[in-house]
């Protein structure tokens, strides 16, 4: 463990602690507006939300657990469900250290695109791929 720490501060190090900040930020900012593009709703209010981790409502009549299955089954990508009272409500979407990059934001939103509708939620394809470019387009 404590090699796997000084791993760990040494890509921080390396990365430079200003930018690893930045780099969450504006992942974090794409993926909202993917996510609200396609319609969704983020579960924390403005203001007491991580760049680490998303929480975003499952949509009423979505199976939420069956959405996270196909997911990891055809996509590779793991996301939580919610816990205690949130069970069954939200997702939480981690974008941590090395995971939180432009290609997974985008591999997610594309792969929501593909799930939501086989799950009975209509969303406007590429709408969340697209927002989160925009994006990416204006904070290099």
């Amino acid at each position: 463990m404590i090699y796997a720490l000084h791993e760990a501060l040494a890509l921080i190090a390396e990365e430079g602690l200003e930018n690893r900040i930045r780099r969450h930020q504006r992942n974090a900012v794409a993926l909202k507006a993917g996510l609200e593009a396609m319609g969704l709703v983020m579960h924390a209010d403005e203001g007491h939300r991580l760049n680490s981790l998303t929480s975003v409502r499952v949509p009423a009549g979505v199976d939420e657990a069956c959405v996270r299955q196909k997911l990891l089954h055809q996509f590779n990508i793991e996301i939580g469900g919610g816990l205690g009272p949130l069970k069954g409500k939200i997702w939480r979407i981690g974008l941590m250290g090395e995971s939180s990059s432009e290609s997974n934001v985008l591999l997610l939103l594309y792969a929501l695109e593909k799930v939501l509708p086989g799950e009975g939620y209509q969303c406007d394809p590429a709408a969340g791929g697209n927002a989160a470019i925009d994006v990416f387009k204006k904070s290099p």
